[in-house]
């Protein structure tokens, strides 16, 4: 601030005043003049967060240069061949250095760069992700029909990829400590992007990642470490200071710029266009509040929306969803059906009196087995003890008691999909058909473990007096610990273990939504479960003060960033498989190339700030914004990504 009131008035550039020629600089003055018009203000000089730098473009840029330097793209890679000079002018990693083969330039090939064949591996990988419904846009049109490289990435693109499939696809096509190192600073845009930001979390990410900036500085060259790569530094205070991402980041103001955007009709007028369409917007909206008997953007549903449920007063028959697609009425053997009848019973929170008597009962007449007991028997035993009760009038059995202890019918409703709590949810057989994925589900148990499986059928369970249950029935995969492995905050499952057999059905409130990609370092049979956080679901309860949901509202503590500079050993960054690459430039260009004191920060052939950088900067403002974790898209982007994060996520 004392050298902010140090500034003096002057006026830029060649004047008159200065005789034609620009001013020269006092001793007692600063090497900088700007003062921004925001201090002016009378409180201005008292905010402590007074810029906002934007996640958006941050992380977009820093995506841009990391798959580019990976995929070796000749417009996106930061190891270019003054990159290279550069490491020779500064006499640095020989092994990287320009040399001369005949007439010919070779650049050896970098170990932080895919050889052509793990450039198809994550191509092909990248091709193969499904995601969920409004997740995020198909990847698959990104990716170059020769699968060599992928092109035409939004913001939202990167978003999903540095978060979601970088730290998977690099484990096995890079050197262990490089994609180490790219899995923790991915790691920390995690933590970063989190709903709930938690205070801790980034005071150790502030310590960590200059730990983790020092690891890719001994990897990468110089030329990668731009103004994008210093400002992650300045993130976790940002964070610490202005709170959650999702609140300030450039999502939500992108999509209206496009919105904006859409009113151009004459492209010679845009400002006209954009004013006419403005005024007719408001018009129109201001219109459509009086209509109650039209759809209109106020009264339209959402769309996974399930509707409106009548509310009971047992908790399983508040199990109930949208039907989707064509309903087929099944018959049940008597085997599955009593599983899942007691799969309902043991859910109802309101019969626990029963069946604890139940279970007392077994244990006085001295079962020797009385688990299953119970399991084969609580059923008859249920109905015969609430009707005895319902003959001498007992107060306490209601309608809804009395039809819970009648049983189901024999025959069921099956449905291919349904949407269950604004999810949609889709059974296996149908979802390998379609190019989204909504058949990976989880469910908690009883001491925090999870459990993961795929929906295999969902069954609408009917009882007296029009009551259901709906239940979904899942194939669950085995997850000890040879079957599921967690290394680097990414869980790895084999789904070829099925467990669980004689239990297989969920009440369909209680499944919540994952999917799962390949798992290219364990092989073909292993899957990573990616958790969704849905957009504008909150797990909150009736009193408003809930703990945070691990998958639906999801914390930067739900991320384990660990760095140790220590375990990063020596390693020869020149790749071993024989591939180099030719330059048409003749070796005498090296010693003739010109080098600047900066010149890896300065490179003639690539520009480190992408044309977004200038946008990165923004003045905070007061503004806030209900939009979602991350399920908004850039203003360029089109109609095929009005997606989710969330994105979160």
């Amino acid at each position: 601030m004392d050298q902010l009131r140090r500034v003096k008035t002057t006026i830029p550039g060649k004047h008159p005043n200065y005789g034609g020629v620009k001013r020269k600089r006092g001793d007692d003055e600063l090497n900088w003049r700007k003062k921004s018009i925001f201090y002016e203000l009378p409180y201005w000089a008292e905010i402590e967060l007074k810029h906002n730098l934007d996640v958006m473009h941050i992380e977009k840029n820093i995506c841009d240069s990391l798959l580019g330097t990976l995929m070796g793209d000749p417009h996106k890679s930061k190891d270019t061949d003054n990159a290279r000079r550069d490491l020779q002018n500064l006499g640095i990693r020989s092994e990287l250095h320009l040399y001369e083969d005949g007439n010919k330039l070779m650049k050896p090939a970098a170990e932080y760069t895919f050889s052509e064949a793990n450039r198809r591996k994550f191509c092909r990988f990248v091709r193969s992700v499904k995601f969920p419904d409004g997740f995020a846009a198909n990847l698959w049109k990104n990716v170059a029909q020769n699968d060599s490289r992928i092109v035409g990435l939004k913001s939202h693109d990167c978003h999903v990829i540095m978060q979601r499939l970088l730290p998977v696809g690099c484990r096995s096509l890079v050197n262990k400590t490089i994609s180490s190192t790219i899995i923790e600073l991915c790691t920390f845009f995690n933590q970063l992007c989190a709903r709930t930001v938690n205070v801790t979390d980034m005071v150790k990410a502030q310590d960590q990642l200059v730990i983790i900036l020092c690891k890719l500085e001994r990897i990468f060259p110089p030329a990668f470490f731009d103004i994008m790569i210093h400002l992650v530094l300045h993130l976790p205070e940002e964070a610490i200071l202005g709170g959650p991402v999702f609140m300030r980041w450039m999502y939500p103001f992108e999509r209206y710029l496009k919105r904006l955007k859409d009113y151009v009709r004459n492209a010679a007028k845009p400002e006209g266009s954009i004013s006419e369409g403005y005024v007719v917007d408001e018009a129109l909206t201001f219109c459509s509040r009086y209509f109650d008997d039209i759809e209109t953007r106020f009264n339209r549903p959402d769309r996974n929306d399930d509707g409106i449920h009548r509310t009971r007063r047992l908790f399983v028959f508040e199990s109930q969803c949208k039907p989707m697609g064509k309903q087929s009425q099944v018959y049940v053997e008597k085997n599955m059906r009593d599983r899942a009848e007691f799969y309902i019973l043991n859910n109802s929170p309101e019969i626990e009196t029963y069946l604890n008597q139940h279970k007392q009962e077994l244990q006085l007449r001295g079962c020797l087995n009385p688990d299953k007991a119970h399991r084969n028997e609580f059923a008859d035993w249920f109905f015969e003890k609430i009707y005895a009760m319902n003959r001498v009038h007992a107060p306490e059995v209601t309608h809804e008691l009395l039809s819970l202890a009648s049983k189901s019918n024999v025959f069921v409703s099956s449905y291919p999909a349904c949407i269950v709590n604004g999810v949609r949810f889709v059974t296996y057989a149908r979802d390998v058909r379609l190019k989204t994925q909504n058949s990976g589900v989880s469910v908690p148990g009883t001491e925090n473990e999870m459990f993961y499986g795929q929906l295999q059928e969902i069954l609408e369970f009917s009882y007296l007096n029009d009551f259901s249950v709906v239940l979904f029935k899942c194939k669950w995969f085995r997850c000890d610990s040879r079957r599921m492995v967690t290394e680097n905050n990414i869980t790895s499952i084999n789904i070829t273990s099925e467990s669980y057999k004689d239990d297989q059905f969920i009440l369909a409130s209680q499944a919540q939504q994952v999917f799962y990609v390949e798992d290219p370092s364990r092989g073909p049979n292993w899957r990573v479960v990616q958790h969704v956080n849905h957009r504008s679901i909150w797990d909150i309860t009736e009193d408003g003060m809930s703990d945070i949901d691990l998958l639906q509202d999801n914390s930067s503590s739900n991320f384990t960033l660990f760095v140790d500079l220590g375990n990063l050993p020596q390693i020869n960054l020149q790749r071993n498989d024989g591939d180099v690459i030719p330059i048409v430039q003749p070796f005498t260009a090296v010693s003739q190339h010109v080098y600047e004191t900066v010149s890896f920060l300065n490179d003639d052939d690539e520009d480190d700030v992408s044309e977004e950088d200038d946008e990165t900067v923004e003045e905070s403002a007061d503004e806030e914004t209900d939009e979602g974790n991350d399920d908004v898209d850039t203003e360029e982007d089109d109609d095929d990504h009005s997606y989710h994060t969330s994105d979160s996520d």
